[in-house]
């Protein structure tokens, strides 16, 4: 959870954009989920889907 305040110590300052850039890596993961075609039409078990789903966000990761 980011600390919110007008004046934040460096401490809180370094907490919030380690927090920013662990958060940006979920929301391009989500992002590029939400653009495939594959997660819309699959017509498995949950459990397959979440298998099949969890490399993408390792896989966005490492082609950038």
């Amino acid at each position: 959870m980011p600390f919110r305040s007008l004046r934040l110590k460096l401490r809180q300052r370094r907490h919030n954009s380690t927090h920013a850039r662990i958060r940006c890596l979920g929301e391009q993961a989500m992002a590029a989920l939400k653009g495939w075609c594959l997660p819309r039409k699959l017509r498995c078990s949950t459990n397959r889907v979440t298998a099949i789903v969890k490399p993408i966000p390792a896989l966005r990761h490492a082609s950038t």
